[in-house]
């Protein structure tokens, strides 16, 4: 056996370097799964991980583009714009993640739009997949009056120190992670997988209240609280130990069941942390110091305003003040909300509106907002009326921003595999009632509706005081397209909130009456100041249901109700069209390569000094040889850690395979030392000695296997 360092091959250290690593390895990728030799499962893990998502039309991509807590530039935003009108359609959705979307791209241009968007620092990677996905933070953050300090430059060191990291490639589920500027939660820390809300203790010290364990899904769960205060340098350090636990004791068989917080729930906050501590010896920083440089933030340059004040409707611009401005903590400035609908922006206008940002706004830090719209930041009280006048000419400058008329929506069926019914021309359609029969919501932010194509609640259903996702019921022979409605829902503050509760199905043609029903009777019967969730407490479930029983009853359905919104043909619930077929190929060889690229990765990551990263490639080589040893002889396993004590009861203590310990205590010696450069070595050598030792073993037997068939023949 060759050693380590003779494995070892000169590695450019640059960021540069490993974008471009990346690229080509994806290009590689597709190329070996269009000839059918990478499995198609394996191909859609490695695909996802880079931004790269099936749609429900066959034969094109959406592509996600990451941005870190929403921050994006106008050079970004033109670069982003270019590419769409390049290899997309011209168009950019802006979702609930805070990240860009384009959809119908070509899977082989990938690659070539990856690396044009890396030109101005723009990623892809693991924007979607198994792993650690965007961070979201509260858009405010850095210039709102009301926080205790700004959150976003520790969700930025969050976003990249965790990009690449080992332990989070391929997780049994992923990872979102969210940090609130304040105790009005905007970030909706509770229901994410790890929650932060910034805190200053008693000696005012900076730290945050962690929340673990939230989601939303066809199944929510509210996030529990770990720490009302952890200090800020212990930030990191949590995180990496809770992903490496959740890699190790998470589910990997049943998807439904994979998510952080069944494992939460299974075992408890209290285990859940001990096994956070069980951890923390492998972890190569035991606190992470992050610079805040945002607090001394320099307010830009201001350009020379026109002589003479345009022209505004002076009630259409107050509106827009009242609903869509407020002053920043830093004196003289605004912070201005541009309302888009849906998240839907076309290249063009995306253009115009950056060149606006240049002239009136920071146009380093525009923030895409968690309801799918943009923040423009500092922007001084003289420049309010000619931004408004610019953004009114390219149809920006609607009021009513985070207002009831200003709906959350996922795509639904426009590109979505998973989408049962139509949430976007619906939401169109509830928008008009609000603005042309109910004006003065646009003043009201108490209430928020929010919509997703199914019940998986991509567009936030599950925590809007109104909420829909699309379902479907049958009369007779016909399938009629449905909303789920669901009330109640929404943020209490400082990491608590309020899953909506189900109250009942209606034909989606029927979704502006419910809308009409549910806000004539608040205004006549609710009591005066009193908060839509309060009045829907007070009254009860049952109380809503009967009031929309009528609206909910299937015997009159008129034949426009089998058909959907936006669409000229009879609803029928489809499954969206499937990825690329790839050949059937042995999964157990699958495996083996990918102990066999692991070793391969964990020489690179020696190379660079990056010993941390190294060890867990080795843990990762010796998890997927163990895997397809098992897998060889039938047996499924559902978590890391069955695994490990499957193998050793089938293969160790049966004598099948000899080891000198017992492979728990070979393969955990991952969260016994200390990450230094000799455990590296050593652990390394271990394993590709392992893996050895495991293709030796399945040849010998498919050998004895073989020999027995011709003996019987």
């Amino acid at each position: 056996m060759q050693s380590f360092r003779t494995e070892l091959e000169l590695v450019n250290h640059s960021t540069k370097a490993l974008v471009e690593k990346d690229i080509i390895d994806l290009d590689k990728k597709i190329r070996e799964f269009r000839d059918g030799k990478t499995h198609e499962e394996k191909f859609r893990s490695l695909r996802l991980a880079r931004g790269v998502y099936g749609q429900r039309q066959q034969g094109v991509q959406m592509i996600r583009i990451k941005l870190p807590f929403g921050k994006v530039s106008t050079k970004q935003l033109r670069k982003i714009a270019a590419i769409s009108d390049e290899y997309s359609n011209g168009n950019l959705h802006l979702t609930t993640r805070q990240d860009i979307q384009i959809h119908h791209v070509s899977l082989d241009k990938t690659p070539e739009l990856w690396a044009k968007l890396e030109q101005e620092d723009i990623t892809l990677r693991e924007a979607c997949g198994n792993t650690v996905r965007n961070v979201t933070a509260s858009a405010e953050a850095g210039i709102d009056p009301n926080e205790p300090f700004d959150v976003s430059e520790y969700a930025n060191a969050v976003f990249s120190y965790f990009l690449r990291k080992p332990f989070g490639q391929e997780l049994g589920r992923k990872i979102k992670i969210a940090f609130s500027n304040n105790e009005l939660d905007t970030a909706f820390s509770f229901i994410h997988d790890f929650g932060f809300i910034p805190k200053l203790n008693e000696n005012n010290q900076k730290g945050f209240k962690v929340l673990i364990g939230g989601g939303l899904g066809a199944q929510p769960f509210l996030a529990q609280t770990a720490y009302e205060f952890l200090p800020e340098n212990k930030l990191i350090p949590f995180i990496e130990a809770s992903i490496r636990v959740f890699d190790r004791y998470g589910e990997r068989v049943s998807r439904h069941k994979a998510r952080i917080k069944y494992l939460i729930g299974k075992i408890g906050v209290a285990e859940f942390l001990n096994l956070i501590k069980e951890e923390e010896k492998a972890i190569l920083n035991k606190t992470f110091e992050i610079e805040n440089r945002n607090e001394r933030v320099i307010p830009k340059l201001k350009t020379i305003l026109p002589n003479e004040l345009p022209f505004v409707y002076s009630n259409e611009f107050k509106k827009w003040l009242d609903t869509n401005t407020f002053k920043q903590k830093q004196s003289g400035y605004f912070g201005v909300y541009v309302k888009v609908q849906l998240g839907n922006i076309s290249s063009d206008k995306t253009r115009a509106l950056t060149n606006i940002i240049d002239k009136y706004a920071n146009s380093e830090d525009t923030r895409i907002t968690i309801n799918q719209g943009f923040l423009l930041k500092f922007v001084t009280v003289e420049e309010l009326p000619f931004l408004f006048d610019e953004l009114n000419k390219i149809n920006l400058a609607n009021p009513g921003f985070d207002s009831v008329a200003d709906i959350t929506a996922c795509p639904g069926t426009d590109t979505c595999n998973l989408a049962i019914s139509n949430s976007t021309n619906i939401s169109v359609e509830l928008e008009k009632v609000i603005t042309q029969e109910f004006p003065d919501l646009v003043y009201n932010r108490d209430i928020k509706i929010k919509i997703s194509g199914c019940m998986n609640s991509c567009g936030q259903h599950g925590l809007a005081q109104i909420g829909f996702h699309g379902s479907s019921f049958k009369v007779g022979n016909n399938v009629v397209p449905a909303l789920q409605v669901l009330l109640g829902g929404g943020v209490l503050g400082n990491g608590e909130g309020k899953i909506s509760e189900k109250v009942i199905k209606v034909a989606s043609k029927r979704a502006p009456d419910v809308l009409r029903k549910l806000f004539i009777d608040f205004e006549e019967n609710s009591a005066e100041s009193e908060y839509f969730n309060s009045y829907y407490n007070r009254k009860g479930k049952d109380y809503f249901y009967q009031l929309l029983k009528p609206i909910g009853d299937n015997t009159n359905l008129t034949e426009n109700e089998y058909y959907d919104w936006g669409s000229t043909e009879k609803f029928k619930t489809e499954i969206g069209v499937g990825e690329c077929a790839g050949v059937i190929i042995d999964l157990v060889q699958t495996l083996f390569f990918e102990a066999e690229e692991k070793l391969s990765w964990s020489a690179e990551a020696f190379a660079n000094k990056q010993y941390g990263d190294s060890i867990y490639y080795s843990y990762a080589a010796f998890i997927h040889a163990a895997k397809g040893l098992l897998l060889n002889d039938g047996k499924h396993v559902n978590t890391h850690h069955t695994l490990i004590n499957d193998f050793d009861k089938y293969f160790v203590e049966s004598g099948l395979l000899k080891l000198e310990s017992t492979f728990k205590e070979l393969v955990l010696q991952i969260n016994k030392n200390e990450p230094s450069e000799k455990f590296a070595e050593n652990y390394f050598e271990e394993a590709k000695l392992f893996v050895e030792k495991i293709k030796l073993y399945r040849e010998k037997t498919k050998k004895t296997i073989q020999q027995d068939v011709t003996q019987e023949a």
